[in-house]
């Protein structure tokens, strides 16, 4: 009898994670079958928003941002959104069994992973902060190459996508992290996604095309790089008068960056450059894990 419970346990957990897989991956084309039209969709797409999921997560406000969605659209949007998704609540169980599918990237450092519990993790935002010439840019382009190799779990590496605000990203770094670990260099570097930002403006539309890209071929990214994700706020938002602007814009972001990482199970690694006299307003205003 306890057996036969047990069994009844592991198949009630795998049902769970494939019907919450399910959930996250149905595509925004599907709402066609809910009266949306096709012209409506590809708005929301232009936008990075290419699952039902990622409509639950949007605000209506945003949603009526989008040129050419009324009001009256957006509703029915959510509505048929709502009916293709469970927004109740779930067991504990049944979110521990989402959380099993939560990964660890290696930093390349055995001693550095287990300070993080394993690794760099799936599904969320790690933060890497300090001082100038501390090592981020170098862990994320470590990352870059580790985050392609099969480790543990069945984890079976995959693509990175690098946003480079400050023009730190070096080709040749990658070359040489790959002689560590014996593997092709071409390989690793068609692997490695690259995109220079110039604007905050311009990095947030970069998102757009990273939601895009991580839906267009699911399984196939597995982290994003953002090196760093402060600069450019630095740049365009000068002055307590722009404060309040700036940190509202870099909160959007975060939230933004947030949703990726959940809704697809990819990794979002971002590598903040930290300044000792604005740092504080930072993390005031979000909540992020501190990985060095």
């Amino acid at each position: 009898m306890k057996m036969k419970a047990s069994e009844d346990q592991v198949v009630e957990e795998n049902t769970s994670c494939q019907d919450d897989e399910e959930s996250f991956f149905q595509d925004i084309d599907l709402l066609q079958k809910h009266g949306i039209n096709v012209a409506d969709i590809k708005k929301m797409k232009s936008v990075g928003i290419c699952t039902v999921k990622g409509i639950q997560m949007t605000t209506r406000k945003a949603l009526c941002n989008i040129k050419g969605l009324s009001e009256a659209k957006v509703e029915k949007i959510k509505e048929a959104a709502g009916k293709m998704l469970n927004v109740g609540f779930q067991t504990a169980f049944e979110y521990s069994a989402k959380r099993k599918q939560v990964f660890h990237i290696t930093t390349g450092s055995q001693e550095f992973d287990k300070l993080l519990g394993g690794g760099v993790e799936s599904m969320a935002i790690t933060e890497a902060f300090g001082e100038f010439r501390t090592g981020k840019t170098q862990l994320s382009h470590t990352l870059c190459v580790t985050a392609q190799l099969p480790g543990e779990d069945g984890y079976s590496g995959g693509k990175i996508i690098f946003i480079d605000t400050e023009n730190t990203f070096r080709p040749d770094r990658l070359r040489d992290i790959a002689d560590r670990f014996n593997v092709d260099h071409d390989a690793v570097l068609d692997n490695v996604l690259y995109a220079r930002a110039y604007t905050s403006e311009h990095q947030m539309e970069l998102l757009d095309f990273v939601a895009a890209k991580f839906h267009e071929e699911g399984g196939v990214f597995k982290l994003l790089i953002i090196d760093s994700i402060m600069a450019l706020f630095r740049v365009d938002f000068s002055g307590r008068g722009e404060l309040a602007e700036r940190q509202q814009k870099l909160a959007q972001m975060l939230s933004r960056l947030q949703k990726i990482s959940e809704g697809l199970n990819r990794e979002c690694q971002e590598c903040h450059k930290h300044h000792p006299f604005r740092s504080v307003l930072l993390y005031i205003h979000i909540a992020c894990t501190l990985t060095m």
